[in-house]
């Protein structure tokens, strides 16, 4: 079984298809699709600095990991100080913590991994690139600029590091069966299933071994997958690299296990009702959804994979690399096809094999260059409508970071504080009592005080007398004492 990376593919020695033997349509030069990708890398840097971390998913994350660095406490996450969050594993949360401890806290350092994270990925599967391809930048160009892909270069979640897992397990499976193959592959197919364990939890397992699986039931590969596997080391290395923390966070948080894997995992898929969800709300999609998501979120690039199948129908499965691409990419959305409690992120695991696909496509179009051209223009739209601040409303909704900025002193709130409120006050606002609010207001302390506008409405009028609007967003106003 040995893949030619050189434009011949192979299947167990048995050439079937050539895919991308000869370049029949004229690409940009090799040296401006590698600026293309790095320039494409420095424009999502610089959204990720200049973006406030948005409430509430993101900035939740974001506060977080600005506790554990705070703190110090690496085995509990915790939504607030002394709340433990049972809700994901720590391994995003760690490299985000570790990055705010190192370099200070804002929004940049604490995307910082997502970015590096993705852009590995990128420069990972150029590998995959054939060999006497004029344009090795193109496929993790074609990857950054899968707008999904891009997306979550600069998010603070827990899906980029399942992708990272999913992917190192996905790519040591196929390297591993390789004839000559490195033992290390086998290792680090265990090792990206701990590191799934430690990212998101069980469905790592779910979203990698039946798709193997059905793979190496067509190739009939089951036997050779087994053997080749190294079960005495491989296993121990996967709980080395998971349970601990588990055995450690439960220890510490009696109830994580049940909430997490039971509530997490079965109540969260099966029921979108789900009423003990502690941090999240009930997402009621329709069903079958994920496709959607997965053809909307991957355009202009779809339109090469559709054109590739429809062309090649006929042999896509006697390839075992685009076999195994396929198997890759189709299962997730299957699986999350009869579950209603989802969101787009869900398709992040399938982006690097639907930019393999791809890639492996690209000649099937008569022209790349458009697909190009539009996947690398919709970062630059998206830089325009920053500069020309049509963005500036939509961002300051989604945030408290406008209204903190304008805060230097002591800030307060009737209200339950907001992630991002937490986050860019580092921790320092105050909840307080009306009653104690009106007593600080016979105080010469200068203050600044955050009060969703249905709390403003139900104010005293003799406490509202008192106060005067410096800023407000869609959801909150931020008040000062008036100066007597």
């Amino acid at each position: 079984m040995a893949l030619n990376y050189g434009g011949t593919c192979f299947t167990f020695g048995k050439p079937i298809v050539n895919f991308a033997p000869m370049l029949h349509q004229k690409i940009l030069s090799p040296p401006l699709i590698q600026r293309s990708f790095w320039a494409l890398v420095i424009l999502r840097a610089f959204f990720n600095a200049v973006i406030p971390l948005m409430d509430q998913t993101e900035a939740r994350y974001g506060n977080i990991a600005r506790i554990m660095a705070e703190t110090g406490e690496w085995i509990i996450l915790q939504v607030d100080y002394g709340v433990p969050f049972w809700a994901k594993p720590p391994l995003s949360t760690w490299a985000s913590a570790a990055s705010l401890w190192l370099f200070g806290v804002n929004e940049f350092f604490v995307r910082l991994p997502y970015l590096l994270v993705c852009v590995g990925l990128a420069l990972w599967i150029k590998r995959y690139a054939d060999k006497d391809d004029p344009n090795p930048y193109l496929l993790p160009l074609i990857l950054l600029t899968i707008p999904e892909f891009f997306l979550h270069a600069g998010v603070v979640s827990t899906d980029v590091f399942l992708t990272l897992s999913i992917t190192l397990v996905m790519l040591s499976f196929w390297e591993a069966l390789q004839t000559g193959a490195k033992k290390y592959w086998g290792y680090l197919f265990f090792a990206g299933m701990g590191l799934g364990l430690l990212a998101k939890g069980p469905i790592v397992v779910l979203l990698t071994l039946p798709p193997l699986g059905l793979w190496c039931l067509w190739t009939k590969n089951l036997t050779k997958a087994f053997r080749t596997a190294p079960w005495l080391g491989g296993i121990p290395l996967l709980l080395l690299i998971s349970l601990p923390w588990y055995f450690w966070a439960e220890k510490r948080a009696p109830g994580f296990i049940d909430y997490f894997i039971v509530g997490e995992h079965f109540n969260r898929f099966f029921n979108a009702e789900w009423k003990g969800d502690l941090y999240g709300f009930p997402k009621q999609q329709p069903l079958g959804i994920i496709w959607l998501f997965l053809v909307g979120f991957s355009l202009p690039w779809f339109g090469v994979l559709f054109r590739f199948v429809k062309n090649q129908y006929k042999t896509l499965l006697k390839n075992d690399w685009v076999a195994f691409l396929l198997f890759w990419l189709l299962w997730t959305p299957l699986f999350f096809t009869t579950s209603k409690s989802l969101i787009h992120p869900y398709i992040l695991p399938v982006i690097p094999p639907l930019a393999l696909l791809i890639y492996q496509g690209r000649n099937e179009v008569k022209r790349l260059q458009p697909y190009l051209y539009i996947a690398l223009g919709i970062p630059l739209v998206l830089l325009i409508v920053y500069s020309s601040g049509l963005m500036d409303n939509v961002l300051k909704d989604n945030t408290d970071k406008y209204l903190v900025e304008q805060t230097p002193d002591k800030l307060y709130t009737l209200d339950a504080p907001k992630y991002s409120t937490a986050f860019y006050t580092q921790g320092k606002i105050e909840q307080i009592t009306q009653q104690t609010l009106d007593s600080i207001l016979g105080q010469t302390v200068s203050f600044g005080v955050l009060l969703n506008h249905k709390t403003w409405q139900n104010l005293p009028l003799e406490l509202q007398a008192q106060l005067e609007k410096v800023d407000q967003n869609k959801k909150r106003g931020l008040y000062r004492p008036i100066a007597k």
